[in-house]
Formats: structure tokens, C-alpha cells, sequence
């Protein structure tokens, strides 16, 4: 039998050495399904003997695709984000499809604008998950293309959306507080200037849980947050524990603040949780390994990354335009630890 180096062996070889057509071998290489058993494991056979590579760019040329999709995040620095780009990476790898990574939020230029601009790396499809996205945006972003958002469904937008369950979420944070008998929770996260995005979902949920227990929102409790990063859970604390407004517990709109507020809580000789409770919303990797360990919101990052890239492949592999864009609502769970229910035994 010839014996063939590594590299020199061809899809004709392959058929050869198999007994069947190049057609074939092309078939079965490509996951054709209609290919009996028998066959599929006299060509793999044969491909294994000869050591065959399969020529991954020119198949891909061949259907007018290069197997890259474009993922566009507002912030790497911040962990969640950089922990989403790991689960978006290693389920596309899982499908055959490599990841190109893009920073959104870059001086003098729009978020939509970053991300629209993907579009000249030869990129099959892009998830965007922007800090926000009006309906105007769609337009920027060609939603002829393969196109997933994540983040709240936008009136009149033709793109499918990945969502998060926010108002669903915060309400059942609040609400295990409210549980443990607090009753002056404040907020940390809200927008300065106004309800927007997913904060205006994440505080709606925060006030519902309230009003369904009888209580009031009170302002002084509802603190705003310009960015959510820890330093701003720190000044946040900070404000209230200077406008004298009584509290026994915070609720975070997202992780970052929530380890900035302990920090400031603890450097104020307030203990947590015996003095002051603290929830944050993300379930990033630190809040498990902080002091206290946080209590948190997960929503369920790695479903959220595959939910995404199963609606951007079909787009992509899909022979039919949709008629409606897909809203998929990925659900949560609260995942309690130390600094609401004080140490845990386990």
C-alpha cells in the first residue's frame, strides 16, 4: 500500500484507497447525511490511513464563508463581559466557528458604528451586546446580515434578541432580603440622568418587589451609578452613608458596584451581613471568592452564549429568510452566600 506524507495526501487519494468518488468522500467530510454507515466508515477509515487534512479554507470559500463570527462587547476590562467572551468562544468552537472579539466603547466613535464596522473582516455574523441600542440602530447595523442582539427586545427592531429575565431578576433579589426581615434597602445602579436600558428593567424590579411587600421606594434609598465598575460602588456607598439615610441593606445592579460597596461598607466599620446585607447581579467568578463571598444574581451566562450562537448559526447555515425576528428570554438563579445569609454551612 502507498504510503503518503501527511500533508501530500488528496480527496482523490482518499477515494482511491476507499473504493468510492471524490463526491463522496466530499459528502461524508461534510456531514451530508445521507451517506450509509458502511460507506462513511470506509472513507473515514481511509482518511485516517493517509493522514488527510481537510482544507478547511478553501470548503469554506467554496459556500462563500469563512466560519469567523464577530463578537462585539462594550467592555473587556470588565469581568463579566471577558467571562461571556470565554463561554461565546468555547461553544463556537464546539460548532466549528472561530471568535473576532471587538471592544465597542472607543472615543469619538458610537457603539453601533464599532460594531457595524465588523462587517469588513469577513465575518459570517456578529452578537453585539451593547450598553444600549434604540431602534434607530438597527438601520446602522444592516440587519440583513446575521445579527443577534443581547439585551432588551428594541420596538420595531428585525434582530433577534437574546434577553435576560432583569425586572424578573432584581424583583427576586430584593425580595430575599425583604425575606431576612431588611426593610431600608437601598439601590446602587440607577441611572443619573433617567431610567434607560437595562438599568430603568433592573430598578423596575427593585420597586416592584417593594410595593408588592407594602413598602414605599423611598429616593434617598435609590442611589445612581454613572458606571457600573467598583469604584462607583464605592463613592455610592459613600453618599448614603453621608446623607444620614438609615439602611440595612443594598441591592447591585451588577457585581462590580456590589464589591465596591462592600468595600466601603467594611472601611466604614459596617459589618456584612449582621449590619448591612449585600446583592449583586452577574455571578462573576470574584463574587465567590470575595470577603464575604457575594450572593448574586446568575443569569446563566453560558445559556446566554449558546442561545446566542444557535440563533446566529441558523441565520447563517439557515436556506430561509424569517418572516419575525427570535426574543429569547434566558432565565436566572439566585445564588446565595455570605454577605446576606452570613457564613454558610455546608
Amino acid at each position: 500500500m502507498t504510503r503518503f506524507a501527511r500533508s501530500s495526501a488528496t480527496m482523490q487519494d482518499v477515494a482511491n484507497l476507499a473504493g468510492v468518488s471524490a463526491k463522496t468522500v466530499s459528502n461524508v467530510l461534510s456531514g451530508y447525511e445521507h451517506v450509509s454507515p458502511q460507506m462513511r466508515e470506509r472513507v473515514l477509515a481511509a482518511v485516517g490511513e493517509l493522514g488527510y487534512e481537510i482544507n478547511v479554507s478553501a470548503r469554506n470559500l467554496r459556500v462563500g464563508r469563512s466560519r469567523v463570527i464577530g463578537l462585539a462587547l462594550p467592555e473587556l476590562s470588565q469581568a463579566y463581559f471577558a467571562e461571556l467572551a470565554d463561554s461565546v468562544i468555547r461553544f463556537a468552537g464546539e460548532r466549528g466557528y472561530a471568535v473576532l472579539i471587538e471592544q465597542t466603547i472607543a472615543d469619538d466613535v458610537s457603539e453601533v458604528s464599532t460594531a457595524a464596522a465588523m462587517r469588513k473582516h469577513s465575518i459570517d455574523g456578529l452578537i453585539y451586546s451593547p450598553l444600549s441600542f434604540a431602534a434607530d440602530d438597527a438601520a446602522h447595523l444592516d440587519t440583513e446580515f446575521p445579527l443577534v442582539i443581547l439585551g432588551d427586545p428594541v420596538e420595531g427592531s428585525i434582530a433577534d434578541h437574546v434577553t435576560m429575565a432583569n425586572v424578573a431578576a432584581m424583583r427576586g433579589a430584593t425580595e430575599h432580603l425583604l425575606s431576612l426581615g431588611r426593610t431600608r434597602i437601598a439601590s446602587i445602579g440607577a441611572n443619573p440622568e433617567g431610567p434607560v436600558g437595562t438599568g430603568a428593567s433592573r430598578l423596575q424590579g427593585y420597586v416592584e418587589a417593594l410595593r408588592n411587600h407594602g413598602l414605599e421606594p423611598d429616593p434617598a434609598l435609590i442611589v445612581s451609578a454613572s458606571v457600573w465598575h467598583r469604584t462607583y460602588g464605592v463613592e455610592a456607598v459613600e453618599r448614603l452613608i453621608a446623607s444620614g439615610a438609615e439602611f440595612d441593606a443594598i441591592v447591585c445592579f451588577n457585581d462590580a458596584l456590589a464589591l465596591g460597596a462592600m468595600h466601603a461598607l467594611q472601611r466604614s466599620g459596617r459589618r456584612i451581613p449582621q449590619d448591612v446585607s449585600v446583592v449583586g447581579f452577574d455571578d462573576i467568578e470574584d463574587s465567590a471568592y470575595a470577603t464575604p463571598s457575594l450572593t448574586t444574581v446568575s443569569p446563566r451566562r453560558d445559556d446566554i452564549a449558546r442561545t446566542a450562537l444557535d440563533l446566529l448559526i441558523d441565520q447563517i447555515e439557515g436556506d430561509e429568510r424569517r418572516e419575525s425576528p427570535h426574543i429569547v428570554e434566558v432565565g436566572f438563579t439566585l445564588v446565595v452566600r455570605e454577605s446576606s445569609a452570613g457564613v454558610l454551612v455546608v
